[in-house]
């Protein structure tokens, strides 16, 4: 039998250990078993928190940080990745825009803006970024992505001309959306987006009953809410000809999806399957020595976690 393979493909411990982290600390375990074998390692993440990270680590990229908006117009250091090609950018938006960026008690989804993201989008675009992956999820808005896109040049303006404040609360002023300021590199930046909800924009199963009451919505802010998005849909149909009210996803984020399908080159993907192409885990697989799974058989797999568990401790222990 020739060299044995292993290829480690762990997800990031939550608030412990990055997938990274994890890797190394198989590796060390299972050498003290296996001290000739191959070790490949490809840290991985679902689209969520800890995918930037993960795809940073497998692609030999960097972690970059800026300053930014967070979801109340405080300043927060917000960070995203550049992959190893150079021209391939990764955020999650809750670095910017996430729900953990404010605490439970200032919850308030009428006032919390995406407006963080898109300077982080802005960021890598300054860059020479030609495609950007971004995580759409723990968000603390509800306002369609229009603070994004505001960030990124876009107005949104009330009857008497004027820009409307920033906010799911105050959609329901929108009459126009003036998009000739947009940032025209966005024409040329390919945007895929981990998002894995399938929630239409509003209505019963929309971003803002299904999820604005984790963002400290109140029965009568979630009415306000979706009747506001529902409004935003209806001017974005009307002026905009693009009619995102019921796409699957478009909900994600507070409707942040939406505001990516409207306002950029913007694709919806599963996020697991975006990080198992962008760190080639399938090419990588081909190189695994399966031999001992198929000996012992699908009857034994309930011993894997166990497994797992004995490598991580002979890895961390010393």
């Amino acid at each position: 039998m020739g060299e044995t393979t292993f290829v480690l493909a762990p997800d990031s411990f939550k608030e412990s250990m990055t997938a990274k982290e994890v890797c190394l600390a198989m590796e060390k375990g299972l050498r003290k078993i296996y001290p000739s074998a191959s070790y490949i390692h490809v840290p991985m993440a679902d689209g969520g928190e800890g995918t930037v990270q993960s795809l940073v680590d497998a692609s030999g990229g960097a972690i970059h940080q800026r300053e930014v908006s967070g979801p109340l117009g405080q300043t927060v250091t917000a960070q995203y990745g550049i992959l190893g090609d150079g021209l391939t950018a990764a955020i999650e938006m809750a670095s910017a825009s996430g729900i953990h960026l404010v605490t439970k008690e200032t919850r308030n989804p009428l006032h919390t803006t995406t407006y963080g993201t898109g300077e982080l989008i802005r960021a890598c675009l300054d860059q020479g970024i030609r495609k950007i992956i971004i995580g759409i999820g723990g968000s603390a808005t509800n306002d369609g992505g229009t603070g994004m896109a505001e960030a990124l040049g876009a107005t949104f303006l009330d009857a008497q001309g004027q820009p409307l404040a920033r906010g799911g609360g105050a959609l329901d002023q929108l009459a126009h959306i003036d998009v000739s300021g947009l940032d025209e590199r966005l024409q040329d930046v390919e945007f895929i987006v981990a998002c894995d909800v399938t929630n239409p924009l509003c209505g019963e199963h929309g971003a803002s009953r299904v999820f604005g009451p984790q963002k400290g919505a109140t029965p009568e802010m979630v009415q306000l809410l979706d009747a506001n998005l529902s409004h935003f849909a209806d001017v974005v149909k009307q002026q905009l000809n693009k009619d995102i009210r019921d796409v699957p996803g478009a909900g994600a984020a507070g409707g942040l999806g939406a505001g990516l399908l409207i306002f950029t080159q913007a694709v919806l993907r599963k996020g697991i399957e975006i990080v198992i192409e962008y760190t080639s885990l399938r090419e990588k697989l081909v190189h695994a020595d399966v031999e001992q799974l198929l000996r012992e058989g699908p009857e034994n797999v309930e011993r894997t976690t166990e497994n797992i568990a004995r490598v991580l401790k002979l890895g961390l222990i010393s």
